[in-house]
């Protein structure tokens, strides 16, 4: 039912699709803090859903459940 993704960000995961966390283009303390919330290369990723406007969106990794605002979730790079 999802659609195949390559190489798209965060921003552009639908609810229910699945990905695995391919890289993170932040730098500097964007970057660290992205990290920081366990959003690592490698890890899979799961979007649970959004706010009604779109932003933020709700991820769940790990056996937890984060949110993410879209700008930042930009800097998250994702394959399925």
């Amino acid at each position: 039912m999802s659609a195949i993704l390559q190489n798209t960000t965060l921003r552009r995961l639908k609810k229910g699709q699945v990905a695995t966390i391919s890289g993170i283009t932040a730098d500097g303390e964007m970057g660290r803090r992205i990290r920081d919330m366990g959003l690592i290369p490698g890890i899979k990723i799961q979007c649970v859903g959004r706010a009604p406007l779109e932003d933020p969106v709700a991820l769940r990794l790990m056996g937890f459940t984060l949110t993410l605002r879209n700008r930042e979730a930009d800097f998250v790079k994702v394959t399925a």
